[in-house]
């Protein structure tokens, strides 16, 4: 499988890249190709020396909007505030089996903490925008909104950990959840439709705001 992930140069992008080159083609897109072409020979230096000969993917880098002509799969890592314009730049681009991965979270900070915008001013939520934008609908799932970027960027750590994933199509959920499986101690949460992906996104200003409060590093979830 070729995934593409926009934005991917931040702390997430490698490690998505970096869990998932084991064994797929990475494509690492931003805005800049000679920032995304240098993020890229870095993340593959890491992935080789973890791997070694057993690595059968790669890791490349591309400018953002290149990626939807030739990906199977696309991750947004991208702000809430991105989401109309670059889903617009996307839409005449992205082939039609193309699956679509919504990690976003739409929060902002006020004096109280972390806040979830959307229940605060009134917003739709972030996977939910991006289907409006992006049609169809059933291509789009959610995911990832609670884990942890510096245990994802550490090939060598499991993540013990549970993702909560919506989406309304059951292969567009199958196939995200397969890659899941693939990721060293990630479990796949079905949650509900998309529509119900506010229950996953509210998650992230939880948890920092309690890992602020209790001086708690790298929190994740898990289901007992």
């Amino acid at each position: 499988m070729r995934i593409g992930i926009i934005g991917g140069t931040g702390g997430m992008g490698e490690g998505f890249a970096l869990r998932w080159c084991f064994k797929h083609d990475v494509v690492i897109g931003s805005r800049e190709v000679q920032r995304a072409k240098e993020a890229a020979e870095k993340y593959t230096k890491v992935a080789q020396d973890a791997y070694g000969n057993s690595m059968t993917g790669s890791i490349a880098g591309e400018e953002n909007f290149a990626l939807p002509r030739y990906c199977d799969l696309l991750i947004l890592s991208i702000p809430y505030e991105y989401i109309n314009d670059t889903c617009g730049r996307l839409k005449n681009e992205i082939r039609d089996d193309c699956i679509v991965v919504s990690p976003i979270v739409p929060m902002t900070k006020n004096d109280s903490g972390f806040i979830y915008t959307p229940l605060e001013q009134g917003k739709a939520p972030a996977a939910c925008m991006v289907a409006e934008n992006l049609p169809p609908r059933s291509r789009i799932v959610s995911a990832f909104h609670t884990i942890s970027e510096v245990k994802l960027r550490n090939v060598k750590q499991s993540l013990d950990a549970d993702t909560f994933v919506c989406g309304d199509d059951q292969n567009t959920i199958a196939t995200l959840t397969n890659l899941i499986s693939e990721i060293n101690g990630l479990r796949s949460i079905y949650l509900g439709p998309l529509s119900m992906t506010y229950q996953a996104e509210i998650l992230t200003p939880m948890l920092l705001n309690a890992a602020k409060r209790n001086k708690m590093k790298n929190l994740g979830i898990r289901l007992v």
